[in-house]
């Protein structure tokens, strides 16, 4: 428990609030003063490592684009393939893309065709749980490559958007793992 005291402390203690970022009555978390800090960023990626491992995951998606910055060095230390998600008309080649809905629109992620394939468990990596509609839409595209979801891995979730309970159903039991619960 203390373990798990002090780095929610180490973490929290690096995230700095930017007020009316980026429009006013926001308050932006951000998590560059933590990427920073190498004792911080380390300890961050060693949980996101211990928890792709622990749920036995053999490849992490990043979602871009902070995704990729926590889920590239989670991957290494936790011995597992990283598989980028992009934006639509961001990756060369043959791509799958999963369209999802945004308040205002909607949107379009990609993943290379053959990067995720059936016998894969795949953990998803980013940095923040918001309303979740990337996060749903990566794991509909995961498994429409035919691999399995092994779970959602976030530095923080910001739960009064409710990225969770939308999350629920697509987890389709599979775990959703905050670091920190704002």
């Amino acid at each position: 428990m203390t373990e798990l005291v002090n780095i929610t402390e180490l973490l929290l203690s690096r995230i700095r609030d930017v007020r009316d970022y980026p429009e006013p009555g926001v308050v932006f978390k951000d998590i560059t003063p933590l990427l920073a800090d190498p004792a911080a960023f380390t300890a961050l990626t060693g949980a996101l490592a211990e928890l792709t491992v622990r749920h036995g995951a053999t490849k992490i998606v990043g979602l871009e684009a902070r995704g990729f910055i926590l889920g590239a060095p989670a991957a290494v230390q936790a011995g597992v393939g990283f598989i980028p998600v992009r934006k639509a008309g961001k990756l060369p080649g043959a791509t799958l893309s999963q369209s999802y809905d945004l308040e205002y629109g909607s949107a379009e992620i990609e993943v290379h065709a053959e990067d995720l394939v059936a016998g894969d468990r795949v953990m998803v990596v980013d940095d923040v749980l918001a309303t979740g509609g990337t996060a749903e839409a990566s794991l509909q595209l995961i498994r429409r490559a035919g691999a399995e979801v092994a779970g959602v891995s976030v530095l923080m979730e910001l739960g009064f958007l409710g990225g969770r309970a939308r999350l629920e159903p697509a987890l389709a039991g599979a775990p959703l793992e905050a670091l920190l619960q704002i």
